[in-house]
């Protein structure tokens, strides 16, 4: 449940953070859902993985139906990614998702050390 709780935290988090600061603003709402909710090292890595990977990839499909997958077509085709609108989804959610789980991977570590 604690866990469960952590993942929607930290989309809840990073989502208002997006709405007013930077792009990296969810790696600090990671750190904090993490902080707040303690966990295992991993399974905060895990909360603030799921948490982001499942916020940004969603806001990348509404923004990209929203515009008819015109500006993402164009930027797949740039990259090795075949024109796939879905791929460049996938890869900007990941990215995100990675920078989310380092900052719950940090809080889980501090939480342990403290």
């Amino acid at each position: 449940m604690k866990f469960l709780l952590a993942i929607l935290l930290t989309a809840l988090l990073s989502f208002v953070a997006g709405l007013y600061l930077p792009w990296w603003s969810v790696a600090l709402a990671a750190f904090v859902a993490c902080i707040l909710i303690p966990a295992a090292p991993w399974k905060s890595f895990l909360a603030g993985f799921i948490g982001v990977f499942i916020l940004w990839a969603v806001l990348a499909a509404v923004i990209d139906a929203n515009n008819n997958h015109i500006l993402s077509h164009k930027i797949a085709v740039i990259f090795p990614l075949g024109g796939s609108s879905f791929m460049l989804i996938l890869v900007t959610a990941f990215i995100g998702a990675i920078t989310g789980g380092m900052a719950g991977l940090t809080a889980g570590y501090l939480r342990r050390s403290a």
